[in-house]
């Protein structure tokens, strides 16, 4: 799964972006990638123009970037430190995409739905409760869509992912809709693990599709829990095949 797959569902302007957005982007990449280990200095403005074949302006600004989400620190006679992963704004949409370039992270994955069954139970409940016409109208069409897509893994987690984000947005609470970047960053980055098939998504339909009508049918209760086992399932399923690779 592509990192432009997770910026085409966050709907990002689609422009070509600048030259110093494109060496921030790959400089990032290499250090989500751990290719660029925490409290290594970059190497000077100079070295870095000429290996990316842009101006030292150019550098300057991608650095700038990069210190803005936490990655990059500037220290004037020392030089441009990375810094450690706790101090990266883990949320940034450009973070969490860079994530699918780089090597799964099974800790990371695991850490992303500890976040999702933190907080989708009560999203499916506020939906339950508070969502309009036209909310449970959204998140029935990503069912559907679901349902058409079993064939092929990349549609499926699409409509997935817009099945999810279809909740968080029904349950009216906007810090909540401010998160659904975790979870397409989740969704995309587990497909790297579970190498999910068609066999896997059509079991996973009943499911959702249950969700949907505890939703509509305005059973907060139930919708929490069944958003729970949801999550849960899929949270021990992933555990599983994240030990069967360390055998």
């Amino acid at each position: 799964m592509s990192e432009l797959l997770y910026y085409d569902l966050k709907r990002s302007v689609s422009m070509s972006p600048s030259l110093s957005v494109q060496v921030a982007r790959e400089l990032g990449r290499r250090i989500v990638a751990g290719a660029i280990d925490p409290d290594t200095l970059l190497d000077e403005e100079n070295t870095l123009a000429e290996r990316f074949k842009v101006s030292r302006v150019v550098i300057r600004d991608a650095v700038k970037i990069l210190v803005s989400k936490g990655m990059l620190d500037v220290r004037r006679g020392i030089g441009t430190r990375v810094r450690p992963r706790n101090d990266w704004n883990l949320l940034d949409d450009d973070v969490l995409a860079w994530h699918l370039s780089a090597p799964p992270s099974r800790e990371f994955l695991m850490q992303l739905l500890e976040i999702r069954l933190a907080f989708e139970p009560k999203a499916a409940r506020w939906a339950a409760e508070r969502g309009s016409k036209e909310d449970i109208e959204a998140i029935k069409e990503a069912c559907d869509r679901m349902e058409a897509a079993v064939a092929s893994s990349e549609n499926f987690v699409v409509a997935d992912a817009l099945f999810h984000k279809a909740i968080l947005h029904a349950a009216n609470n906007e810090i909540l809709t401010a998160i659904e970047g975790v979870i397409y960053s989740a969704l995309l980055v587990s497909i790297k693990i579970t190498n999910q098939t068609q066999e896997s998504n059509l079991k996973s339909i009943p499911f959702h599709r249950s969700l949907y009508q505890a939703i509509a049918a305005g059973k907060a209760e139930k919708a929490e829990k069944m958003a729970g086992d949801l999550l849960g399932d899929a949270a021990e399923r992933l555990r599983k095949e994240i030990e069967a690779g360390k055998e």
